[in-house]
């Protein structure tokens, strides 16, 4: 979607460099989703196509949950304009659970929403908040799919729609040829890597 390609461009938020992923996977390439989110239009603007698409592909949720921190603006955004409510799950003691009072029940149809999903493991944690409580996962959204598939989440027979898709090369650490050549490693997302 060229739009959004120029709202990324816009806000500074396509990186180039060497870059640790939330995934322990090394790229030359990352997304800072922040970025968009520093101008409020534009975070609109994004929630407003997000849910747009969604409602193309006749996904009905009561909810949207984003994983935070990168989830959380985004899942906020695109409820708007749904109409539905909006949470954002959070780990404690690196659990990924609802706190702050967010409760869901067993009516809830829940939407969860990413700014970028690449091995699409903070995705999964929510999915295991949301059956915690019987509520039903009917779909998944993000801004951009760098998974390298058209649905990382085909398993769960579920609809996975985004904006934009890159394919940007990712590398484990002991083959990646930007450690080989000892180029700095910046690691820029929130979530900590397991080793």
């Amino acid at each position: 979607m060229e739009r959004v390609i120029e709202i990324l461009k816009k806000t500074q938020a396509l990186l180039e460099g060497h870059f640790i992923l939330s995934s322990g996977l090394h790229s030359t390439n990352y997304v800072q989703c922040a970025k968009v989110f520093e101008y409020p239009e534009y975070g609109q603007e994004i929630g407003r196509l997000i849910a747009e698409k969604v409602k193309e592909q006749g996904i009905e949720c009561t909810v949207v949950i984003g994983p935070a921190l990168g989830g959380v603006i985004v899942a906020y955004e695109v409820a708007k304009f749904l109409g539905v409510r909006s949470m954002f799950t959070e780990r404690e003691d690196g659990v990924m659970k609802l706190r702050r009072g967010f409760d869901l029940t067993t009516d809830d149809k829940v939407l969860i929403v990413e700014d970028v999903v690449t091995t699409g493991k903070s995705t999964f944690e929510v999915v295991e908040v949301v059956n915690q409580y019987s509520a039903e996962v009917v779909g998944f959204a993000s801004i951009i799919n760098r998974s390298g598939k058209e649905n990382p989440f085909e398993d769960s027979g579920k609809k996975y729609t985004y904006l934009v898709k890159f394919d940007f090369p990712t590398y484990k650490p002991e083959e990646c040829p930007l450690c080989k050549v000892n180029i700095p490693a910046v690691k820029p997302g929130s979530r900590n890597i397991k080793k």
